[in-house]
C-alpha cells in the first residue's frame, strides 16, 4: 500500500531561522525532548499561544530528523544560502509531496527551459497526484490553496523562486553537494540544476 502524503506544513514555511536556533538546541543538548522543551519555555517563535508554537516546533522538529548530525552541523554553521538549502532538503526529505513537485515539476521545467511557474502547475501536479491518494483527493479547495501558498512561500525562502515566480537557477556549494552526495546523490534533484553541475561540485563557490 502506498504511504500517505504528510500534509502538516501548513504549519509554517521554510522557517530558517527558527529552523537553525532548533538545530543548535539539538546539537548542544543532544536530544530532541530537551530542545523542544528549551524552544518552548524561550518562545523562540514568538508565538501568542502556545498551542501555535508546539505544533510548529513538531513540524520544525520532523524535518531536522531528517538530517543527519554531520548534515545538522552544517546547517548550523554554514552561510545562510547554504542553510537555506539544506533546510529545503529536509522539507522535500519528510514531506514527499514537496519532494516530488520539485523534482517532476519544477526541475523538469527548468531542464526543459520554461522557467516560469504557474500556480496552474501546482493544481495539475495535485490533481495528478490524487488519483492515487485519497487524502489528496479529499482534500478541500482553502486547504489545497493553503497548501499551495506555503510551498511557493518556501520556494522563495530557499532562493529558488522568484517574486514573479520565475525558477532560480540555483549555485550550490561545492560543500552542500558533497554532502548531499554523499547520503544520497538522487537528492541533488530537488533543486533547479543542470546535469554538468552534478559532477562537478567543485566547481562552484
Amino acid at each position: 500500500m502506498t504511504q500517505p502524503y504528510k500534509l502538516s506544513f501548513t504549519a509554517g514555511s521554510l522557517l530558517l531561522r527558527e529552523s537553525v536556533d532548533l538545530a543548535q538546541y539539538l546539537l548542544d543538548l543532544g536530544e530532541w525532548e530537551l530542545a523542544r522543551e528549551k524552544a518552548l519555555s524561550q518562545n523562540l517563535l514568538q508565538t501568542r499561544t502556545l498551542s501555535t508554537s508546539t505544533r510548529t516546533i513538531r513540524e520544525i522538529g520532523h524535518r531536522l530528523k531528517t538530517l543527519t548530525p554531520v548534515e545538522l552541523e552544517f546547517l548550523v554553521h554554514s552561510a545562510s544560502a547554504d542553510q537555506a538549502a539544506m533546510l529545503w532538503v529536509a522539507t522535500c526529505r519528510y514531506y514527499r509531496l514537496i519532494g516530488e513537485f520539485a523534482v517532476e515539476v519544477i526541475r523538469e521545467k527548468f531542464l526543459s527551459m520554461s522557467y516560469q511557474l504557474d500556480e496552474e502547475d501546482f493544481d495539475y501536479f495535485f490533481n495528478q497526484k490524487g488519483e492515487w491518494h485519497d487524502e489528496l483527493e479529499s482534500t478541500q479547495q482553502v486547504t489545497r490553496d493553503k497548501l499551495k501558498q506555503v510551498v511557493f512561500r518556501m520556494l522563495r525562502e530557499a532562493n529558488l523562486l522568484t517574486k514573479e515566480n520565475r525558477i532560480i537557477p540555483v549555485v550550490l556549494s561545492s560543500e552542500f553537494i558533497e554532502l548531499l552526495s554523499s547520503h544520497n546523490p538522487k537528492e541533488i534533484t530537488f533543486f533547479p540544476i543542470y546535469e554538468n553541475q552534478l559532477n562537478t561540485g567543485s566547481d562552484h563557490r
